[in-house]
């Protein structure tokens, strides 16, 4: 008993030593939290990250991610409307494909940047899914049975934004949707070469 005295009133009379670092409540925090001594503790699982928390990009750095984008499919839209052209023995002049490319340069910038955006966010995949599987389909209808006017207007376009959705899809939705449109073409007949 006298043993059990002696050691509490020596641990009451040691001086409390200052800590070596001064560290700030939020950095103490972010320490625990980053190596998980929280969790081990309590046994529960790591949270799943979410697109919630992460730290959204600056605006400067959407813009470059969106012209990453923008500048090779404004070259393979033009492309797509030369070799339409030459398909069916027309000789497109500058104009008309500047002209062209004016009316769709900008709708085709704003879908980009905001796609581009939003590109983890579940709903904006599951909208480039049902597009690309209604865009792939129909331009190969159209080169299979549309009129050569209706294929001179509107294949260019749709080529580029059926290409641009399966660059923007995750892999696995990518690759759903190809498969889905080649059992769609080979269960009609269609062919993508005439």
């Amino acid at each position: 008993m006298a043993k059990k005295r002696q050691t509490t009133q020596a641990a009451q009379t040691t001086p409390v030593q200052e800590p070596l670092v001064e560290i700030s409540e939020d950095e103490q925090w972010r320490l625990i939290e980053q190596t998980g001594v929280l969790r081990k503790i309590s046994g529960t699982r790591e949270p799943v990250e979410t697109t919630d928390n992460v730290e959204p990009l600056p605006l400067a750095d959407e813009i470059f991610n969106a012209i990453v984008f923008i500048m090779p499919l404004t070259f393979f839209l033009i492309m797509m409307d030369i070799l339409i052209h030459q398909q069916y023995a027309q000789q497109p002049t500058a104009g008309e494909i500047a002209g062209r490319l004016l009316t769709n340069f900008p709708i085709l910038s704003i879908f980009v940047f905001y796609t581009t955006r939003h590109k983890a966010n579940p709903r904006t995949q599951l909208a480039l899914f049902i597009l690309s599987l209604g865009v792939g389909p129909r331009m190969i209808w159209l080169i299979n049975r549309g009129s050569w006017l209706v294929n001179l207007r509107q294949c260019p376009q749709f080529a580029t934004i059926w290409l641009y959705t399966v660059l923007q899809l995750n892999l696995n939705w990518a690759v759903l949707t190809l498969a889905m449109t080649g059992a769609w073409a080979w269960y009609t007949g269609m062919k993508l070469v005439l």
